[in-house]
């Protein structure tokens, strides 16, 4: 099964940077080119700071548990497509975001 839906909401599971237990949020996420991406106004929420330190995640959704792993959005280009496909219409879409790209497992 595959995420189909370009925008929805999905819990993000990651692993907690020091407990190492899984860390679980709600989170808006799009779906973009075969691609997951969760993105916020800084890199200091606890789900940003755990994927930067362990890569692999799980994110839950309709249920069904996908795999995957992460990686900090560096193309500045990329993260403002994000923002406009999280955000369609609102203003908040030119807002400067920091994002994480999952490649999930197949």
């Amino acid at each position: 099964m595959q995420i189909k839906e370009k925008l929805f909401r999905p819990l993000l599971v990651t692993k907690g940077r020091k407990t190492g237990k899984e860390h679980t949020v709600m989170l808006r996420a799009v779906n973009h080119d075969g691609k997951i991406y969760f993105s916020r106004h800084k890199p200091d929420g606890d789900w940003f700071q755990n994927v930067m330190i362990n890569p692999q995640v799980k994110i839950k959704y309709n249920d069904s548990i996908f795999l995957g792993n992460a990686k900090i959005v560096k193309d500045k280009i990329l993260n403002e497509k994000i923002s406009q496909l999280k955000y369609p219409g609102e203003e908040r879409a030119k807002e400067k975001r920091v994002a994480i790209e999952i490649i999930l497992d197949e």
